[in-house]
């Protein structure tokens, strides 16, 4: 390890990815997750559906995985659509969303052959341009799509492998999944359900120690500028790190923190917590090593109850059973 004191941080702190909340850590749904998207794209499996409450991250795990696919396949092309609430629907705006989101210059340009059309070709421009011939979709919020909207967003996926190109679109979608896939059986859909809805995960969030140690591991040991032998444990907590503190060893403390805050607060239901709030508390914990750290910093159970008492778990879970019983107003 290069031995530098607090003063050689190699980026000031306000330029810091956890100063400015643009990092990104891995957790035990999103490793669910990355198995599954490596699965589909090794047996060219053309979709999968990821599902759960709306909560816990889904949006920030699609970001997540689109880095690792950019790290691991760069020339796998990605692009993220996010689907949109109409009270009708429209084969327009539905091309005209897709066309957004993979960034054509004109997406409500012209009628909705044009725009079917449009999509196509930029979608094979862009597999060209990378020099293969896979894309992959993510649609987050796919709950708002209809029947008509995953039929033509099968047309794309044929027009596409017509022209050599595989589409694979990974579908994140809040919890009604079988609702609605029961209901494509029941009418006779079942082209839809083998399509889009025979890969299924369940995406959770922080449930366990264990979880939360895989989450504490990535601040232990993600570095930036990447190369630079700084993790993020370390450029708030040098004198402590240099000790031997890791926040994964601590993982037990924060967990316990959490499951006190949700028995405390006689909240429903087993412990899930969302990645935005575990975030938080990690990270006023951490901004603290700017002007508290030392070789024996010691981060106490009190202190870990005092980060999640503000972190705003508790106001957010009560919130979301409000509105269960139908008492949000």
């Amino acid at each position: 390890m290069n031995h530098l004191k607090p003063s050689g941080r190699p980026v000031a702190n306000e330029r810091h990815p956890l100063s400015t909340r643009t990092y990104r850590v891995a957790t035990t749904a999103i490793e669910q997750c990355w198995l599954l998207v490596s699965k589909c794209l090794q047996y060219r499996i053309p979709s999968a559906l990821v599902y759960g409450e709306s909560r816990l991250g889904k949006t920030y795990a699609i970001e997540y995985l689109r880095m690792l696919i950019h790290r691991e396949l760069p020339c796998v092309p990605t692009f993220h659509v996010q689907a949109e609430y109409k009270v009708s629907r429209s084969e327009g705006a539905f091309f005209s969303s897709l066309l957004r989101a993979v960034r054509h210059p004109q997406p409500d340009a012209g009628r909705n052959a044009y725009k079917r059309k449009a999509l196509h070709d930029r979608l094979l421009a862009v597999a060209e341009s990378q020099g293969g011939t896979t894309i992959v979709l993510f649609c987050d919020e796919a709950q708002r799509y209809s029947l008509h909207e995953y039929e033509w967003l099968r047309d794309v996926h044929d027009e596409l492998a017509q022209s050599g190109v595989r589409l694979t679109t990974f579908l994140f979608r809040q919890e009604r999944l079988c609702e609605q896939r029961a209901r494509f059986q029941e009418f006779g859909d079942t082209q839809i359900v083998k399509r889009f809805m025979a890969e299924t995960l369940r995406f959770r969030g922080v449930c366990s120690a264990l979880d939360a140690a895989t989450c504490l591991r990535s601040y232990d040991e993600h570095e930036y500028p990447i190369g630079s032998d700084w993790s993020f444990t370390r450029y708030y907590l040098p004198y402590a790190f240099e000790a031997g503190l890791r926040l994964e060893q601590r993982a037990h403390l924060v967990w316990s923190a959490f499951a006190r805050a949700h028995e405390h607060a006689a909240l429903a239901g087993r412990v899930e917590m969302p990645m935005e709030y575990f975030s938080r508390a990690v990270e006023a914990v951490l901004l603290d090593g700017l002007t508290r750290d030392a070789l024996d910093f010691e981060l106490s159970k009190q202190r870990w109850a005092e980060v999640v008492r503000h972190s705003g778990y508790v106001a957010s879970e009560q919130a979301v059973e409000r509105n269960a019983r139908g008492l949000g107003h």
